[in-house]
């Protein structure tokens, strides 16, 4: 059994529950790589990586290259002595880096592979209306999400969940995919699949603008994915046609309500507690959205104070 050295790499969140599960099984990670720190928000303050803020607090040696080509940063990677470095929702690597440890690296993916490779993969996945999802561990090579498949676990999507919700699930599914992974690893006896690209494969496009609009055309139930899959982030958007005001509005909580009606589709019905927004095949009850310069509200808590007239509409 050979004893692991293990570099971490990665920035988010997701990650940083995949390291601490790696560390409270006891294992030795002699360095974590995690994004540069940048300016972040209205007064540009310099914000750390979440996997920093770890790194920080459990006193691991850390590095931030703005470059992973760059040989000072080689040169220190190669003396922290790893056998085996771990990447979660980092950035692509160049050769010279994933080809270092004498094990290898391994990535974990939040999909099923070959399926929803790329940047989003947990948003895509409620977004096409999948019924269920999971990890993936797989050696890296010199594409994005293709190389040779090692461990994969399974999970339901459930039928209202969120983006959020299925994030923290997926992180503690991938928390044991990594353990699993590590101990065949560890033992010599890793066995990988090799994957197999078809037509069929869907991707995990990059989250943008233009991706993230509500078009009020499709169907409610397509409509109401998109709003599950982009909450609580990026959240789904579109703009609010009141009078002659226009705005921009997130929307992050929706319901579904099948129901006959002859309303134009994006037309606003309100009461004194609801909104529902006409739909082609029913209605869409908004739960949950943001006006523009106002914080997250419920929606019976945004009635309070606002009202829209009877020609508001949604585009």
């Amino acid at each position: 059994m050979e004893k692991l050295r293990i570099i971490f790499m990665g920035t988010p969140e997701f990650a940083v529950g995949i390291l601490d599960t790696i560390i409270k099984n006891n294992y030795d990670v002699v360095g974590v790589i995690t994004a540069a720190d940048k300016p972040a928000g209205r007064g540009q303050k310099i914000k750390y990586s979440a996997v920093k803020e770890y790194a920080l607090a459990n006193s691991l040696t850390l590095l931030q290259p703005t470059n992973l080509k760059d040989e000072a940063f080689l040169a220190e990677l190669k003396a922290l002595n790893a056998n085996l470095q771990i990447v979660v929702a980092f950035r692509m690597l160049p050769k010279v880096v994933w080809e270092m440890p004498g094990l290898g690296t391994f990535n974990l993916h939040a999909s099923l592979l070959p399926n929803y490779r790329g940047a989003a993969p947990i948003n895509w996945a409620i977004i096409n209306g999948e019924t269920k999802t999971g990890v993936t561990t797989f050696f890296i090579d010199d594409k994005i999400d293709t190389g040779a498949m090692i461990l994969n676990s399974e999970i339901a999507i459930e039928p209202e969940e969120s983006a959020g919700q299925l994030h923290d699930r997926l992180m503690l599914l991938g928390s044991e995919t990594v353990i699993d992974t590590l101990k065949v690893i560890e033992n010599g006896n890793v066995t990988t699949t090799i994957q197999k690209d078809n037509e069929e494969i869907k991707t995990a496009y990059k989250l943008n603008k233009e991706n993230c609009k509500i078009d009020w055309t499709k169907s409610g139930a397509e409509i109401n994915n998109l709003i599950r899959g982009l909450s609580p982030y990026p959240a789904s958007w579109c703009f609010l046609k009141d009078k002659e005001e226009e705005q921009a509005i997130k929307i992050y909580e929706a319901k579904l309500v099948s129901e006959a009606h002859s309303y134009e589709v994006g037309s606003l019905i309100c009461s004194k507690k609801e909104i529902k927004v006409a739909v082609q095949d029913g209605f869409l009850q908004l739960l949950s959205l943001q006006l523009p310069g106002k914080k997250r509200m419920q929606v019976a808590e945004l009635l309070n104070g606002i009202t829209f007239s009877n020609t508001a509409k949604l585009y």
